[in-house]
């Protein structure tokens, strides 16, 4: 996917902070693969604080105190299409134009922007410490979105893909739970009671609904900031969706499915999930928790 030239990308590139991270530590399981496991399970809305369980053994690893960035290279289509934290700050321009209206109108919610903040190395939130092995997540408790894009190319290892759509994915469901806790029902979601039919993964799965459901309204209008959506595009951000499958993951890593902890849903579903959005455009197609609460 590309971005408009010309398009007006607001100025969320000028309002996104640094990572103004103070340096720290955390406890490293030791390997890429138990840092995936920490970044898959923040990924799509898991919260630093429930990290305890996931983390275990290892010494403490140090982390260099990250400084602040600044995004006034972040201005035309060509630095969105070309650099990852301008599509990061593009792509939630985006995502406040289109839930603006779309809240309002599906939902009769005003919409609030959530923070937005791209970090190297590790940064404080309001949910804890975060370090680049948490990968992107969304915190309830400063109403923020964190991302630090060197997580993106970690997607390949579990056969996702690095594509600049595939990224914009991550983003708007990241965006999806800020949605969620502006109905309150993001504090439905239980990581302690995992399981396939669980709030947890329908929380999950309304997420990755509400990304697809982003991507049918983002590239339409006289003002919208995308070019078209190609069928190759929404083909990347299926292969992520698959590869952040808790089926896909347990398999990877412990050789086994084991529906019973899972937390997401599996790959099957949070692709299907997408397609319910992106093919309706309506909050009605993405009602996984069974609310009938939207219009049209």
């Amino acid at each position: 996917m590309t971005f408009r030239e010309g398009a007006d990308f607001g100025d969320r590139a000028q309002t996104t902070r640094g990572g103004g991270g103070r340096g720290g530590t955390i406890a490293a399981g030791g390997g890429i693969g138990s840092l995936l496991l920490i970044g898959l399970f923040l990924l799509l809305g898991g919260n630093p604080n429930d990290l305890g369980g996931l983390v275990s053994g290892g010494g403490q690893q140090e982390l260099p105190k990250a400084e602040g960035s600044q995004y006034q290279h972040c201005t035309t289509a060509e630095d969105g299409n070309n650099h990852a934290d301008c599509r990061v700050a593009f792509t939630a321009q985006s995502l406040d134009n289109v839930w603006t209206e779309m809240l309002r109108d599906q939902a009769g919610l005003e919409y609030t922007e959530p923070g937005l903040v791209i970090f190297q190395n590790s940064t404080n939130s309001g949910c804890g410490m975060a370090s680049s092995s948490t990968g992107p997540f969304y915190c309830p408790g400063d109403q923020s979105a964190y991302f630090d894009t060197s997580f993106f190319s970690q997607l390949e290892q579990l056969g996702g893909s690095d594509a600049p759509f595939a990224q914009m994915y991550i983003v708007a469901h990241e965006f999806g739970h800020h949605i969620q806790q502006i109905e309150g029902t993001l504090r439905l979601s239980n990581y302690n009671q995992p399981g396939e039919d669980s709030n947890a993964v329908k929380v999950e799965l309304q997420a990755d609904c509400y990304a697809g459901l982003w991507a049918h309204h983002a590239d339409k209008g006289e003002n919208a900031l995308l070019e078209p959506l190609t069928e190759e595009q929404v083909k990347t951000a299926l292969e992520s969706a698959r590869a952040v499958g808790d089926d896909n993951i347990q398999q990877r890593t412990q050789g086994q499915v084991r529906p019973d902890l899972w937390t997401h849903g599996s790959s099957k579903d949070r692709q299907n999930a997408f397609l319910a959005g992106y093919q309706s455009g309506k909050m009605s197609q993405c009602d996984t928790l069974g609310r009938g609460v939207y219009k049209g």
